[in-house]
């Protein structure tokens, strides 16, 4: 519907965009929330750098390994590697940190509206922050889940005591092999609940949530209702952004809102009901809850 057409970039001024931005979270009948991988950027939440070879030095001296999103994909030789990598991937961006500041400041700007979030992020952050675990959607999975490598059942597993107890036994890049994990009904290796390919299991929670997100979006499809996407690329558009699009054009009332670092921008055919605000993540979520502190 959009792609053939013009697309706008930045609607406005940086002041202007703030205000209007947050007097749609203030008047709007409810705000729904699009969360990708560059709102957990911005809570330093970083798969490279500094960061990365604090932690994956070793990977990164064996293999060449340079992020934390492609170590996941390398091949490696043996489980006890296998799960060496992912008990770490797993304990430094699910467990072994806090919320993060922008989570934590758009928790205040919407805790007293009807509000949803819809993330494809899989890092817990939204719960950590303290969102209703009932008004979340993780629509690519949880790192603290694991699964049936070969989807035999449809039940997902926690996973955090394993987890920890593999970072605190492996040792050169192994864990001892007692610890790989194995489901409990065919007895094929686990694996963790990320949807990469056409074996990701759907629970009943993820089903029930889906529920819930279609619930959400039915009572508030012919009201004002604000579409808030944060930090989404373009690796999955057709989960939040293309959707989102689509509800802003056929509701007069929505309004969409875009805060991305060097990528905020709209189609043209909603940029009269459309907020794009170029921008760090933290520091606009931020600069909106300082303002809205302020007296009237």
């Amino acid at each position: 519907m959009f792609l053939n057409r013009l697309i706008t970039k930045s609607i406005g001024s940086c002041s202007d965009n703030m205000k209007r931005l947050k007097e749609e979270i203030e008047t709007a009948d409810a705000v729904l929330v699009g969360a990708g991988a560059g709102m957990s950027a911005s809570a330093g939440l970083t798969y490279s750098g500094e960061r990365f070879y604090r932690y994956f030095w070793d990977f990164h001296e064996k293999y060449g390994i340079n992020d934390i999103y492609s170590g996941g994909f390398y091949p490696y030789d043996t489980l006890e590697e296998y799960w060496a990598w992912w008990s770490r991937h797993i304990y430094y961006n699910r467990y072994d940190l806090p919320a993060g500041k922008p989570y934590k400041d758009l928790l205040e700007l919407v805790k007293n509206k009807d509000y949803f979030v819809l993330t494809t992020n899989v890092d817990h952050q939204f719960q950590l922050a303290g969102f209703d675990k009932k008004r979340l959607f993780y629509t690519q999975g949880d790192y603290g889940l694991w699964q049936c490598s070969k989807a035999c059942h449809d039940t997902t597993y926690d996973n955090e005591d394993a987890v920890r107890e593999m970072v605190a036994e492996q040792s050169d890049m192994r864990i001892p092999t007692r610890l790989i994990p194995r489901c409990p009904v065919c007895g094929a290796p686990m694996t963790v609940n990320l949807r990469s390919d056409n074996l990701f299991v759907q629970d009943k929670g993820w089903y029930a949530a889906a529920k819930r997100y279609e619930n959400f979006i039915g009572r508030y499809e012919r009201r004002h209702i604000l579409l808030l996407e944060l930090g989404v690329g373009l690796n999955t558009p057709a989960i939040i952004k293309y959707p989102f699009w689509q509800m802003t054009a056929q509701n007069i009332r929505a309004v969409y809102a875009c805060i991305n670092q060097g990528d905020a921008y709209c189609p043209q055919e909603i940029a009269d009901r459309a907020v794009c605000i170029n921008g760090d993540i933290n520091s606009v979520l931020d600069a909106l809850l300082r303002e809205a502190a302020l007296p009237q």
